[in-house]
């Protein structure tokens, strides 16, 4: 399998998981950075998040919200998946398309996902400090881009059908 196939070597699934550890145990403290840190880059996701037909008006009503709280858990658990599947990503490729399915169908574009990509490494890098190198940094990216793959497959399938 050639590496530029996005396939994860053993070292980075190891850089991963060592990083990911830390993370885990508090997913909802750093899932809260890590949208804090979305809604920053991209205050236009904000209206796409509305529970009971009520919108927020700051990222910080958002992100005090019980169901947004919720949202943020599942995130972390996808990314959970992700990092407890690294070695066997292909097993998740349904479940993403699906996942990716449902996000297009409340208006979500495809572009959004490389600000969730650059959130998720603020995260991690909050998180580690100096630890969160160039090596941890890269294995992350290429983990990321093969989530956003998957997903994406459940974009292109919606986008065919009229």
């Amino acid at each position: 399998m050639e590496s530029g196939g996005g396939a994860l070597s053993s070292t980075e699934q190891q850089l991963i998981r060592e990083s990911w550890q830390k993370v885990s145990a508090s997913p909802l403290e750093h899932g809260i950075v890590l949208f804090t840190r979305l809604f920053d880059l991209d205050p236009g996701l904000l209206p796409l998040f509305q529970y009971n037909c009520r919108s927020f008006s700051t990222p910080q009503e958002c992100l005090s919200s019980p169901e947004f709280l919720e949202h943020i858990r599942k995130v972390m658990l996808v990314i959970d998946a992700a990092v407890t599947h690294l070695e066997n990503l292909h097993c998740l490729e349904e479940y993403l398309a699906n996942l990716g399915k449902k996000h297009q169908a409340v208006g979500v574009k495809a572009e959004s996902f490389s600000a969730v990509g650059e959130s998720l490494l603020y995260m991690l890098e909050k998180c580690h400090g100096p630890a969160f190198n160039v090596n941890v940094r890269e294995a992350w990216t290429k983990l990321y881009s093969a989530v956003v793959k998957a997903m994406s497959c459940g974009w292109d399938v919606a986008e065919k059908v009229e």
